[in-house]
């Protein structure tokens, strides 16, 4: 069982970094640096702290709430939100304390 951070960041699809959406180079980033996982979640609505309205409806595709999750270690957490500090990327994340692992096996 590993010590670490369960780490949730909150974007949207019309977000672009380095010529890629946002999300996707989060997770790119997050794999440069060894993490071993993450997930990529698109939601169908939700606002954000400006209070705008975030939707996935018809009118509004390019809009959709993305959140992309990953189990870290302490040293991979601090990397990669050093990695997005120096970005200059404003993503807004949680961050918790967690225990995780496999079940079963290597």
């Amino acid at each position: 069982m590993t010590k670490g951070y369960f780490v949730t960041f909150f974007t949207q699809q019309s977000r672009v970094h380095e010529g890629m959406p946002l999300a996707e180079w989060i997770i790119s980033e997050a794999k440069k640096i060894g993490v071993r996982g993450a997930t990529l979640f698109s939601g169908r609505e939700g606002f954000g702290h400006d209070g705008r309205f975030h939707s996935g409806n018809y009118f509004d595709l390019e809009d959709t709430p993305q959140l992309v999750t990953m189990a870290l270690t302490a040293d991979e957490c601090n990397s990669l939100l050093a990695t997005l500090k120096s970005s200059d990327q404003r993503v807004f994340y949680t961050r918790s304390e967690a225990e995780f692992g496999f079940t079963c096996g290597d």
